[in-house]
């Protein structure tokens, strides 16, 4: 079904169609809509199950910031969807404001409109778009690709040439007009009602002042590094990439959101403990990726921790968000092994040095880190005997701990940096090491020996080619 954002009848008629579709009773209902990011299904599913309410709802999904057009009847459709319907999913991925990643969005659409056909065999779909995405050449064609054989009606709202036409007719009024076997267009306003609405919007969004928004920074650090890795966002597979980086993007708080972010990591089972240390970060960096919920917190954008956090998040992402607490990965009912102590350490090694690279790549000018170990050889038995010492320390040296898989990692990503400055490691290289699953045990120990071997097995080359 074609939406005219700015038009509110258009998205009271998709609410009509589903309620009047549900009470038939012969098959359920399922609603998705652009609206709301893929991404952001978690959040979705909280407000399904009646977690949070309608005002966090509106401030998680962005609607102000990234939609902007009414909100009262979109929120009634959600409603009527929560009441009637067997589902609810967003559909739509960043960008939106690129008109040259349509049909990237189209396919996006498509599959995850295909994941729903395999989630509700026997629902009927009801599928709300913008009317541009609806040409035979886009949405539709891309369902067709996904699903071959389905049976899909296409519902257009209001189209200009089809009203005037209707508008000639001898009747009272036309309510709606069929275009052909699979397209029908219906009719709840004129033309002028249209365009005035839309224009009345423009006015609005020109005199609106709001406060500081960090996400699209945050998104841009993320989509510069992803970039350079030659990450494909829309990718439909895992293997040699994410799949759908788009759908993972995290949520990104601001000052002014710091009780609804503590509120929702209370609801994720963080302690009070963990929290505050999370926030205590924030304090001291200015900004944090908070793994567990999959967000940023932004009090004061500092390029260097924010660039070496896009780099952990997009890290993560690689991974599938292994440590996302009751998200799509593992949750309470998750399968991830429990990492040995020694494991623990490699592991947090190599985000470390993940990060120090990444905020390098997007930062230049990051000053060196401060290398305590500088009279140590960068060499796995060095890095075997910290890692031995760290644990010996037990979990109540734990800052101790912390401490050394930092510094060894902020030394690792260093060289690692250096070394593709030399053009030693090319980008497809490094995406090998976002990608390298860590959860496996045994795997950070192996990945982290084989990192250094590479990195001392360059520098010896570098040495003989210079004598």
């Amino acid at each position: 079904m074609g939406d005219y954002h700015a038009l509110p009848a258009a998205q009271r008629a998709a609410a009509s169609l589903l309620e009047q579709r549900a009470l038939v009773g012969d098959r359920p209902v399922v609603l998705g809509v652009e609206t709301i990011f893929a991404r952001d299904q978690h959040i979705l599913e909280e407000w399904w199950r009646r977690e949070i309410d309608e005002a966090e709802l509106r401030q998680r999904i962005r609607f102000d910031l990234d939609w902007g057009y009414d909100w009262a009847p979109f929120y009634d459709l959600l409603v009527a969807a929560r009441d009637h319907a067997e589902g609810l999913y967003g559909l739509d991925c960043m960008p939106r404001e690129d008109l040259r990643k349509i049909g990237a969005r189209d396919r996006h659409a498509a599959a995850k409109i295909a994941e729903i056909r395999d989630r509700h065999p026997n629902a009927v779909i009801l599928v709300l778009f913008g009317e541009s995405h609806l040409a035979p050449g886009h949405l539709p064609r891309a369902l067709n690709e996904q699903i071959p054989g389905t049976k899909v009606l296409t519902v257009l709202q209001n189209i200009d040439a089809l009203y005037w036409r209707a508008a000639g007719e001898r009747t009272d009024k036309i309510e709606g007009v069929r275009v052909n076997d699979d397209v029908v267009c219906v009719f709840n306003a004129t033309p002028l009602e249209k365009y005035e609405s839309y224009r009345l919007f423009l006015d609005q969004w020109s005199r609106c002042e709001q406060a500081p928004d960090f996400a699209p920074t945050i998104y841009n650090l993320i989509d510069s590094l992803a970039n350079f890795l030659e990450i494909n966002r829309y990718s439909p597979h895992n293997g040699t990439q994410p799949k759908f980086l788009v759908d993972m993007l995290p949520e990104v708080y601001g000052g002014s959101s710091d009780g609804m972010l503590r509120q929702l990591l209370s609801r994720k089972g963080i302690s009070d403990a963990d929290r505050e240390a999370m926030l205590a970060t924030v304090e001291e960096r200015g900004s944090a990726y908070l793994a567990p919920a999959n967000a940023f917190y932004v009090r004061q954008f500092r390029m260097m921790h924010a660039a070496e956090d896009a780099a952990r998040f997009l890290h993560q992402a690689c991974q599938g968000l292994p440590h996302r607490v009751n998200g799509h990965a593992n949750g309470a009912g998750g399968t991830a092994c429990r990492k040995s102590d020694l494991d623990d350490f490699y592991a947090r090694v190599i985000e470390h040095a993940i990060a120090y690279f990444g905020s390098c790549m997007l930062y230049p000018s990051r000053p060196a880190a401060d290398d305590d170990g500088e009279d140590t050889p960068l060499s796995r038995a060095a890095c075997e005997k910290a890692a031995q010492a760290a644990i010996r320390g037990g979990r109540l040296g734990e800052e101790r701990f912390e401490t050394s898989a930092r510094d060894w990692g902020y030394r690792i990503g260093s060289e690692i940096y250096n070394a593709y400055l030399a053009g030693k490691v090319a980008p497809r290289g490094l995406r090998r090491l976002f990608l390298a699953h860590l959860d496996e045990p045994g795997m950070p120990r192996k990945v982290c020996t084989a990192v250094i071997a590479r990195l001392r097995s360059a520098a010896r080359k570098s040495q003989s080619a210079s004598a």
